[in-house]
């Protein structure tokens, strides 16, 4: 009876530990509604006005730039849980094809990568099913610029609350059976971060102003003894005047004229401090601790890189990572049992430090000692 129990056992056991093989061959490609005569039209994509007007702010260039990069260079494996009798143990399993390519036209990085951009930007992306197993479930993708994605039946912004019932794509119908459509927590920035975006786009073109004047903002003004001059005759003097500045350091003026410099300049609007103060705030609309985009290092002597890239992962990209790993684990996209997961410990051990030891830093000059932080 015991030998029975054991054998019954290992044959349980053996469910779980069989290696399972992915799928060799691939139906057709997908041919579905009108809209998938788009797909691949690359003359027709273009990115939104709202996310190019947010990408042109240096401090949401450089936070998407550091979390498309973590989620283009994580690699997927696969799972199934096996119950151990106290807790659920993973069973890691050989993946599915597309898990190292979901595209085979492009390399893993881009299409991971535009698809985490838009889970930022949109809180919503989209990939396209070009070709199915034999099986019935996906064998490979192609990703969809998310600002040209629609739905009649859900919000145009900022937030969707379910998987769509119908989709466009560049005012065409999409087959939603063949749209794998990735849902983020988070609303995206383009609409939560319209005013704070909006804020920092008008502070740069403040500190444009001032980087274009070659000399101090002012007005020219006539004298009370000269004849005075027309709007036209104003208009023309005071380009001559500008123009003359542009090409030489030293200007000129007669005695009907006089040179009235302005007060304010960028120390006394305070434009240095509200460019500071609102780069934090993007950092804070990107869940990024604000070291890691350049700012905010005040009272930080000492920081590990691999602790580094645990805030990044645990503040910034984490939400993007639950989001495409629980959408590609559904039914839809793998057998029952199955599940997907970025490879994070890989990544963070890949760039652990060598020596155990943390080596100490000297402390900054204006900083005494007893308040150093050391990891």
């Amino acid at each position: 009876m015991h030998c029975v129990t054991r054998q019954a056992h290992n044959r349980n056991v053996g469910l779980f530990r069989k290696k399972i093989e992915a799928p060799a061959v691939a139906s057709a490609p997908i041919g579905a509604a009108a809209g998938a005569s788009q797909i691949g039209q690359f003359y027709s994509y273009s990115v939104g006005a709202s996310e190019e007007a947010a990408l042109s702010v240096p401090t949401i260039s450089r936070a998407v730039s550091l979390l498309t990069t973590v989620v283009g260079t994580l690699d997927l494996k696969s799972y199934v849980l096996q119950w151990g009798g106290e807790e659920y143990e993973k069973i890691w399993v050989q993946g599915e094809t597309w898990m190292s390519r979901p595209d085979p036209k492009v390399p893993r990085q881009f299409i991971m990568g535009k698809t985490a951009r838009d889970l930022i930007m949109y809180g919503r992306a989209h990939w396209a099913v070009t070709s199915r197993y034999s099986t019935g479930f996906p064998a490979s993708f192609e990703w969809l610029p998310a600002n040209m994605v629609y739905s009649t039946k859900m919000p145009a912004s900022p937030e969707w609350f379910g998987m769509p019932d119908d989709l466009e794509f560049n005012g065409l119908p999409l087959d939603v059976s063949n749209v794998i459509t990735f849902l983020s927590p988070n609303q995206g920035i383009v609409y939560a971060g319209r005013r704070a975006v909006g804020v920092s786009l008008r502070l740069d073109q403040a500190a444009e102003r001032f980087s274009a004047t070659e000399i101090a903002a002012g007005y020219l003004q006539q004298t009370s003894n000269s004849e005075p001059m027309s709007s036209e005759e104003l208009g023309e003097l005071a380009a001559a005047w500008a123009n003359a500045r542009r090409v030489s350091a030293i200007g000129a003026l007669n005695s009907a004229v006089e040179w009235k410099e302005f007060s304010s300049d960028p120390s006394k609007l305070q434009l240095v401090e509200s460019r500071k103060y609102q780069a934090l705030e993007m950092a804070r609309l990107l869940d990024i601790p604000g070291y890691l985009l350049g700012i905010d290092q005040s009272g930080m002597t000492y920081q590990n890189a691999q602790q580094s890239r645990q805030d990044l992962i645990l503040f910034g990209a984490r939400p993007i990572l639950h989001s495409i790993q629980e959408r590609l684990s559904m039914n839809d996209v793998l057998p029952n049992g199955r599940h997907v997961q970025f490879d994070v410990e890989e990544y963070l051990e890949e760039f652990m430090v060598e020596s155990p030891e943390i080596q100490r830093e000297e402390p900054a000059p204006d900083l005494p000692e007893d308040e150093m932080e050391l990891e």
